[in-house]
């Protein structure tokens, strides 16, 4: 398949939007990768209910799967055409993907951005595989999205301190967020735009339309699940040599879970992005781990990796 190719008016200029949910608002959950667990989704759509907000339900998170791939909530077209109608109904105030998983990318070129884009910016939560359609709403609609814990998910409705972080970038905004147990690989402060997500997700986008990362300085977050040391090496190589770290200001990663030894992971991320000569925080309780503390991606940040905290200023 052949790289889409943007036309004049698709790149969006200008200052990010960033929405605000209020009690009362509805939202809809969409399933764009993997298929959800019933029992799971029930417990996050409570906290939701719990914090006032109505919640719809899109059809593929609805527990169903794909009949022929499993590992898919439904048909691409399914997924793709469940995900434009929540964010084109002009009641709608927020998508919430369910959960990852795998496929997210396999829908981002059946989306009509056409009518998405006319719909304006809403609130858009998501993790892991949909760190594709994070690049693909930013590119398309400069918006601000947040990286965060899903309904499906186990973080939303077992962790306080992922609930409250998560509740305060719906209703009321980030101002800072701070790694308890963080370190700074390399000591330093910087400033930018902060964006990321996934490794994974990152490396296998390169060349896509929504694999080019934004312009200007900018503020890298990274975090993965259940690689080995030596793929993260392998996925982080290629998007050096495609220059993806172009014009980076700082680092800062998350969980990392599953990924091998602690001490041989944090020596090849020296290895790998050291020579970029960045400030580089460790630790920050945000991915996939127990505590999954919600990032603000497109939103200006200052970071300082001796103090271990990312501020947003705006």
């Amino acid at each position: 398949m052949r790289r889409e190719r943007l036309d004049d008016d698709d790149d969006v200029d200008g200052e990010a939007g960033h929405v605000r949910l209020e009690p009362g608002d509805l939202v809809t959950v969409v399933a764009p990768s993997g298929p959800v667990d019933a029992d799971a989704l029930r417990r996050g759509v409570a906290v939701l209910e719990g914090w006032g907000l109505r919640v719809r339900v899109a059809p593929c998170a609805g527990g169903h799967c794909d009949p022929v791939l499993g590992y898919l909530a439904g048909p691409d077209t399914a997924r793709a055409a469940d995900f434009g109608e929540a964010w084109a109904d002009p009641e709608v105030r927020g998508v919430l993907c369910a959960r990852g998983g795998y496929g997210a990318q396999r829908i981002i070129d059946l989306i009509d951005w056409g009518r998405v884009r006319a719909a304006g910016p809403k609130v858009f939560v998501g993790s892991s595989d949909i760190t594709a359609l994070h690049a693909a709403v930013a590119r398309r609609l400069d918006q601000v999205t947040l990286f965060g814990p899903m309904p499906a998910g186990t973080a939303l409705s077992s962790d306080p301190a992922t609930a409250e972080a998560l509740r305060r970038a719906l209703f009321e905004g980030l101002e800072t967020v701070s790694a308890p147990d963080g370190e700074a690989l390399v000591p330093g402060t910087a400033e930018g735009v902060l964006h990321g997500g996934t490794v994974t997700l990152l490396a296998t986008s390169l060349d896509a339309f929504e694999g080019d990362p934004p312009h200007g300085d900018r503020i890298v977050f990274l975090e993965d699940i259940g690689e080995a040391v030596y793929r993260l090496d392998r996925f982080l190589t290629q998007m050096l040599r495609a220059g993806w770290f172009d014009g980076v200001a700082g680092i800062v990663f998350g969980s990392f879970i599953d990924c091998g030894a602690e001490a041989e992971l944090r020596a090849m991320l020296l290895d790998r992005l050291g020579p970029l000569d960045v400030p580089m925080l460790w630790g920050l309780p945000a991915g996939h781990g127990p505590t999954q503390l919600t990032l603000p991606f497109g939103a200006p940040a200052e970071l300082s990796a001796d103090d271990a905290v990312l501020r947003f200023p705006d």
